[in-house]
């Protein structure tokens, strides 16, 4: 029914883009907020093809619709989103398991996201463990922030098995954020 998948075209780039719209704070009333999660960061197709190379998004289909996607972004994008430069810089500062993250093996998932009438298949599970199959050759750790206040994300997440290693509130839009981490070692 669902196939757990890469990115491969730009109608799938597009997919992403269009269910991230749906997704983000700025488009969820209040309730919907706090009962189905949201997302925060504003991609444009341009810079998802971008994030797409050399490791591609892990997508969810159903009949060649996306409706889900989990992003990879690696660090040398760190300046590309405004609001993710602090999310870098915090965790440059992060000592995990007395070694720093500063230079370690890791990448960012830079954003999940499911279509609201497909949650509760086990498409957020999947699709992350189908990242690990494919990231975890090249990386020790994948590292996201969720915003405190997301509680079906904060959730979510420690259900996979990220772990807690930094809360910090960013200066310039005043969100707390909880950075977590997956150890794949």
């Amino acid at each position: 029914m669902y196939a757990i998948t890469t990115v491969s075209d730009t109608s799938q780039i597009e997919g992403i883009h269009q269910l991230q719209k749906r997704n983000l704070k700025s488009s969820l009333t209040v309730d919907e907020i706090s009962s189905e999660g949201f997302v925060t960061c504003d991609h444009t197709v341009s810079l998802l093809s971008r994030m797409n190379s050399p490791y591609p998004h892990v997508i969810s289909l159903y009949r060649d619709q996306v409706v889900g996607y989990t992003l990879v972004m690696l660090e040398e994008l760190r300046e590309e989103i405004d609001v993710l430069v602090s999310m870098f810089d915090q965790i440059d500062t992060i000592i995990y398991k007395d070694s720093s993250l500063n230079g370690a093996s890791y990448f960012v998932m830079g954003q999940v996201c499911i279509s609201r009438e497909h949650r509760s298949q086990g498409l957020f599970n999947q699709m992350y463990h189908h990242m690990k199959t494919i990231m975890r050759k090249d990386f020790d750790f994948c590292i996201t922030e969720i915003a405190t206040d997301n509680m079906r994300s904060r959730k979510a997440h420690r259900r996979v098995g990220f772990k807690h290693v930094h809360t910090y509130i960013d200066e310039m839009s005043g969100q707390s954020w909880e950075l977590v981490l997956w150890d794949w070692r």
